[in-house]
Formats: C-alpha cells, structure tokens, sequence
C-alpha cells in the first residue's frame, strides 16, 4: 500500500496510508495525540516504580519514546512490550525526526536504538527503560496477569474492524494485571460495548485534540 509523511495539526509528523485514508497518528496532531491519551490517561494514573506497559501498534516508536523520555523525569522503570507485525523502514524513521519535534536531540540515539535492536529480545534502551518488539500479530498476543498498563494504538475500527473485537479485547483483559488499565484513542460504542462484555469497566474522557471523546478501560 502506498505510504508517505505528513505534518499534522501540532506540526509533528506521521505516516498516511493513502488506500485507506488512514494515518498512523491522529492528523489534528501526532504528538498532542501522544501525550493525551497515553501519557495523561495512562501513565499518569501510576506512581510505582517499576511498571509493565505493552504497546498494541509499536508504528513509529512515538508512543515508546515518550513514555521513555517521561519515565525519566518521573524516576520510573519502565518494562515495554511493543507489538507490531509490519515495522516501519528506516527511511520513514528518519523523515518522521521526533527527536526534534519533542526537543530531545540528545536523545536521538536512543530513539535509533529502539527501532534497531533485533526482535524478541528484551533490551536495555536507557537507565530505567527497557524494550521488547514482538513481531507479530494482535491476535496472538498470550500474555497473563503480565502487565499494568496498555497503549492500545490499533489502526481504526473503520479500516481494521477484526481488531476492536471481543475476541481481541479478551486478550488484552487476561494480560494486565487486577487493577490494570487500557487506554485508546478510540470511543465508539461498539469498541466501549466489547470491551464492557469481557470484564472491563470503561469510561469515556474527553478525547486529544480532533476529537470529542476517548476511552479509558479498567480490569
């Protein structure tokens, strides 16, 4: 499928999938989006100093970023698990330069580093920060009571519907831990109802910029 960058609404970049009209990131504003929905309604909920998080849709490595540069000033050490069964190339990595956007230059080794270490392994990226890539499926995803945190970053149920499923979201539900929380940019309320059919109490909060609301689930 056709891929190419775009500015959005904050002036950070993101990558548009021209056959679906879909992009990576929300277009009023990729980094605005970013720090909304899974930094304000995810990690800021969490004061411990170790934490699990698993990203649905690794992408572009924004979401992990952030949370690595934030873990930082917060003092957390934070665990990441980011799925993803078609990674970005590097050329769209460089063009995307979120080091610049997010005022963190020094950091850019960093951020080339969580895109180049291999799959599957667990690596230490930074003092209190380490990664795994999954390659692989959504649906495959196995993990139980593993996790007190999920990015869930899942391309739209417009183009994807398969992914904001019961099926999916039970997944996501055995793999945090009691008192786990999900959070997404979406809130239709077919992706609110699945989720509330596998256990979870949802709440609707007020959406990132672009959008009037988004959901915040909780086992």
């Amino acid at each position: 499928m056709e891929r190419k960058i775009i500015s959005t609404g904050d002036g950070s970049k993101t990558i548009q999938i021209l056959d679906w009209d879909e992009q990576y990131h929300s277009k009023h504003g990729a980094v605005q989006e970013a720090y909304h929905v899974f930094i304000k309604h995810g990690l800021d909920l969490f004061r411990d100093t170790e934490l699990g998080i698993l990203e649905i849709g690794f992408g572009t490595g924004l979401n992990a970023f952030i949370t690595l540069l934030e873990s930082s000033s917060r003092q957390l050490t934070i665990n990441y698990c980011g799925v993803e069964k078609f990674p970005v190339n590097d050329d769209e990595l460089a063009l995307l330069d979120y080091s610049t956007t997010l005022n963190a230059k020094s950091e850019h080794a960093v951020f080339q580093k969580m895109h180049e270490v291999p799959w599957e392994e667990i690596h230490k990226i930074h003092p209190n920060f380490s990664l795994v890539k999954r390659r692989m499926d959504f649906s495959e995803i196995r993990d139980r009571n593993e996790f007190d945190l999920i990015y869930f970053d899942a391309f739209g149920a417009r183009v994807q519907p398969e992914l904001w499923t019961e099926a999916i979201f039970s997944l996501m539900y055995a793999a945090l831990k009691e008192g786990g929380v999900l959070v997404t940019y979406a809130a239709k309320g077919s992706v609110r109802r699945a989720m509330q059919a596998v256990g979870f109490s949802v709440e609707k909060l007020p959406g990132p910029p672009g959008k009037r609301e988004m959901l915040r689930a909780k086992k």
